[in-house]
């Protein structure tokens, strides 16, 4: 049950092409902006989409597939766990970040 304390699924869409950075240390990370959508219906019986835009990164191998395999627009299952972090700009204002660190994909094989 421990593994369960900080896990996050997705099923969704690349909203941008994988940027793919390779360390100094050799280390290959993944990053990409992800889509997921809700529809319900309104008071007026009228069907309303809400898109929620996440930040996905991912490390070593799953990188490495994602690097080759997954495009912008495709629709992907992502698991992994949530983080947060904080940097200050270059006027040192202090940034918060939450992104989901993927440790595995699936591709689905639907373009969005």
């Amino acid at each position: 049950m421990s593994t369960l304390r900080n896990k996050v699924q997705l099923i969704g869409n690349l909203g941008t092409q994988p940027e793919i950075i390779t360390l100094e240390s050799g280390k290959i990370l993944a990053k990409f902006t992800m889509a997921t959508n809700e529809n319900y219906k309104n008071s007026n019986n009228e069907k309303i989409t809400e898109t929620q835009w996440h930040n996905i990164v991912a490390w070593g191998n799953t990188a490495q597939i994602i690097e080759q395999y997954v495009n912008k627009g495709e629709e992907i299952v992502v698991e992994g766990k949530l983080t947060s972090r904080s940097y200050d700009d270059k006027d040192g204002n202090k940034c918060y970040v939450t992104e989901v660190v993927a440790n595995e994909i699936l591709m689905l094989g639907k373009k969005g």
